[in-house]
């Protein structure tokens, strides 16, 4: 992955860009050079703010487990009507029963088990659809009022919030609505976590750390069926609790530990606290800086866009719109199958906590490829390639009978989806100017969303006929894919920090190509 680098100014002033080029790069030359090479408590910081994907991915994927179908038998054994049934839907009363406890999942607590998929998917959509909206509504408010720390502390906050109410939730529409509001509150956690993480560290680091966000995501998923095989048999509203109250604490703990961006103070012009910033970064690495700091760019020498600006130059600007929605259009593919897949792994015959388990323990190969040969892999060709696997395998799961078999096929479409996640992820960083990036990102993460949106009513669909989910996750994401085809191929380029300067590598490649 090219170099992450903070947000910086799309426009700099006349006066700024008559300066030199070691003058247009003081912000980030001039900030490593006062606090030196990033040190022991910068890069635990950076790790700190990483555990964010974490919790968020144990939310992400709850639904697997307190959503499901759970398991059930016929009371009577000589009842050939039951004993022939796929489905207790439409069985008499008391002809069948579940077998554990009614409040192990929300189907038998609410009774569920005859609502057709939009019902029972409705749960997991609420969320992904409040990811959407979320989305779209905060993300412009990292990059203008509320900066990196406090936007993520407001969407862990409100996540593990929710989630603890969600244990008291009364009945089925409560229970939809805080999904909703969480789905919503954690939509730029993975965004915010992602831009301040790397701005916490040097040139050098930022690829890794980027990448440690992958990892902290792969933990968080892996932990979730060992929870909840702990608590199987127990309510679905104990997973919600294990689950929640260790993210109220971390919310509490970014609070107290983690400084903010000292990139983003100094672009929304506030000098003085990022220069108390980068002295306290600088004591933490054994530095004394006694320096004036003259050579930091002024709020006078930067003009920054406004909260919804970002946006708009994203649709106005011919090239941004055709690569805005090429990535799009691969993240939609992505996202529904890379959401879709964990959910419908009920779907699967297999058993699902085992499943899970494998599902999530593919993240942590899928993040070593990523990080390990990020440097060698071209984009454009990395991504067709992945997602075409993952299609054709999603596929061969409607045809395979034998469950070993089919399992370690969707096990190969999962970890595909997920490189495919990763190096999405990484071309959206670099396709944009410093300036856009986060707002970029954040879309493209929001159709990411809306194909995870879509996917938990296929899954219910699913749980009448297993062929449909699986064969239209391999369409889409295959079919999604081949939008790559239509971007630029980033690796070993320069990033830009601004449009001027993407514009003009934008028109040096047209010609180059002529």
């Amino acid at each position: 992955m090219a170099n992450s680098t903070p947000l910086l100014p799309c426009h700099r002033s006349s006066d700024t860009q008559s300066q030199p080029e070691s003058k247009r790069k003081a912000v980030d030359d001039a900030i490593e050079s006062y606090i030196g090479a990033t040190g022991l408590a910068q890069l635990l910081q950076a790790i700190f703010v990483s555990l964010a994907w974490a919790f968020d991915a144990q939310q992400t994927f709850i639904n697997v487990f307190t959503d499901a179908e759970p398991s059930w038998h016929c009371t009577r054994a000589d009842d050939p009507l039951c004993l022939s049934a796929l489905h207790p839907c439409g069985l008499p009363q008391g002809s069948w029963a579940w077998d554990h406890s009614k409040h192990t999942s929300v189907v038998s607590e609410w009774g569920l088990e005859c609502s057709g998929p939009a019902i029972t998917g409705l749960p997991a959509s609420a969320f992904f659809a409040g990811c959407l909206i979320g989305g779209l509504v905060l993300a412009p408010l990292a990059d203008s009022l509320l900066g990196r720390k406090n936007m993520l502390l407001l969407s862990c906050l409100t996540m593990s919030l929710t989630g603890a109410l969600t244990v008291f939730a009364p009945n089925f529409w409560v229970y939809v609505s805080l999904r909703f509001i969480c789905g919503f509150g954690r939509a730029t956690i993975n965004s915010s976590a992602l831009v301040l993480s790397t701005e916490m560290v040097g040139k050098r680091w930022r690829d890794r750390i980027g990448i440690v966000g992958f990892f902290c995501f792969t933990l968080g998923f892996l932990s979730l069926p060992a929870v909840a095989y702990v608590e199987q048999g127990s309510s679905w509203r104990t997973l919600y609790a294990w689950i929640s109250v260790p993210s109220f604490c971390y919310s509490i703990l970014i609070y107290f530990l983690i400084q903010e961006s000292p990139r983003w103070l100094l672009v929304r012009g506030r000098r003085e606290e990022a220069i108390q910033t980068l002295k306290s970064i600088a004591a933490s690495n054994g530095n004394i800086v006694d320096s004036s700091f003259s050579d930091l760019l002024t709020a006078e020498e930067i003009r920054t866009v406004g909260t919804f600006a970002a946006m708009r130059m994203l649709w106005e600007k011919r090239w941004a719109f055709r690569r805005l929605a090429a990535i799009m259009t691969v993240g939609f593919g992505v996202g529904m199958v890379y959401y879709g897949m964990p959910l419908n792994l009920g779907n699967l015959g297999s058993n699902l906590y085992l499943s899970v388990t494998f599902n999530a323990l593919a993240e942590l190969p899928a993040a070593l490829i990523t990080f390990f040969l990020v440097e060698r892999m071209d984009r454009k060709s990395s991504v067709i390639v992945f997602t075409a696997i993952s299609g054709v395998c999603s596929i061969l799961c409607i045809f395979l009978r034998v469950e070993e078999l089919r399992m370690a096929v969707e096990v190969v479409s999962f970890f595909s989806a997920c490189t495919a996640f990763n190096v999405a992820l990484i071309y959206s960083i670099e396709l944009f100017p410093t300036c856009l990036r986060n707002s970029a990102i954040s879309i493209v993460r929001q159709a990411i969303m809306l194909g995870g949106t879509l996917a938990p009513i296929l899954v219910g669909e699913g749980r009448r006929n297993g062929s449909l989910s699986f064969g239209v996750f391999g369409v889409v994401i295959g079919g999604c894919g081949l939008f790559s085809a239509c971007l630029p191929e980033t690796r070993g380029t320069s990033i830009c920090d601004t449009v001027e300067e993407e514009e003009s590598k934008e028109i040096s490649s047209s010609r180059a190509h002529r």
